[in-house]
């Protein structure tokens, strides 16, 4: 899953083709040991269902997707680096052996792995989703250095960081925010920081923009969900986040906005996106702004045209004529 430049590289591997071929046998090789570096094996009596989305960058790599109960084997043989695994299950459940060691992982918690040519054992007993996050081992020891006693460890679903990490993850689905090479080369860094903090490390002060870029990243989510609320507010956000309204406050500065402009951007992309919809044009102008969070209909007019240099009627008719 390492590439050698700045790239992101993402793919897809799903049996399903193989499994309609009937040749699922080159897909545990092709893909089992060839790429996942892992010898799979169906549960007895489950039929082999394996559909992943794999994406890479410098010193990190990602990959999520769904599984059939199987169970997987990791020798000697098939380790080719010295990296470790961080393995999510949001769905399902997993038990995992290493070092002796056997962790069982539910649903939201994860456990960390070795991949330093230590056999792994890798039971998933009903189908289930996981994510698998692949750290580089020098970039975190000088943060945590009793990294091998915390393999096959489990880690409580509860876990704060836990959720940041995994939430800031998602980043690798918006091509703008890894557009250029700076970019890419600060997620990895991220993505490190938050490790090293879930994994108990010291919160040095450069470690603390992963988790300032994770925290702004849940904040956005947030709102982005609730945009449609009229009274959506600092406080409501602030709760929901668990942290004060002037730690938000200087998030968002630190992002050069603040909270306001952000719900006001994002109230009015909304807006556009329904008012230029094909399949919307025959809704009132007036539903889709109170839809879009806008409680006060001249206020909506007034923001919309400043912001796209059209009135939301020019906008609809303008989408009529495309």
């Amino acid at each position: 899953m390492a590439v050698d430049d700045n790239e992101l590289i993402q793919f897809r591997v799903s049996s399903a083709p193989y499994a309609k071929s009937g040749e699922l046998d080159a897909f545990r090789e092709a893909y089992g040991r060839r790429i996942l570096r892992f010898d799979i094996e169906p549960l007895d009596g489950h039929s082999l269902q394996f559909d992943f989305v794999l994406r890479s960058l410098p010193d990190f790599a990602m990959a999520s997707g769904s599984r059939s109960p199987m169970r997987l084997r990791r020798t000697r043989d098939l380790v080719d680096n010295d990296d470790l695994f961080l393995l999510v299950v949001t769905r399902g459940a997993a038990e995992l052996g290493q070092h002796g060691r056997v962790a069982a992982i539910g649903e939201g918690a994860a456990t960390l792995l070795s991949a330093n040519g230590t056999p792994t054992s890798f039971v998933v007993p009903t189908t289930s989703h996981t994510i698998s996050y692949r750290f580089r081992r020098d970039l975190l020891r000088p943060h945590v250095p009793n990294l091998d006693d915390l393999v096959i460890r489990p880690i409580a679903g509860g876990s704060q960081v836990l959720r940041l990490l995994t939430g800031y993850s998602d980043v690798l689905n918006d091509h703008s925010a890894l557009a250029t090479a700076d970019l890419r080369r600060a997620v990895t860094a991220h993505m490190h920081d938050l490790a090293v903090l879930l994994l108990g490390g010291k919160a040095e002060p450069h470690l603390t923009g992963g988790l300032r870029a994770a925290r702004l990243k849940a904040l956005k989510d947030d709102i982005l969900q609730r945009i449609g609320q009229g009274t959506l507010s600092v406080d409501e956000i602030a709760r929901s986040q668990q942290i004060s309204e002037r730690y938000i406050r200087r998030l968002f500065a630190d992002d050069g906005t603040t909270f306001t402009d952000f719900v006001r951007e994002a109230r009015l992309a909304r807006a556009w996106r329904l008012l230029t919809d094909a399949s919307q044009l025959r809704r009132p102008i007036h539903a889709i702004a109170y839809e879009s969070g806008f409680g006060d209909l001249s206020y909506f007019n007034r923001a919309f045209r400043q912001r796209y240099g059209m009135t939301p009627s020019d906008a609809r008719e303008a989408a009529r004529r495309r």
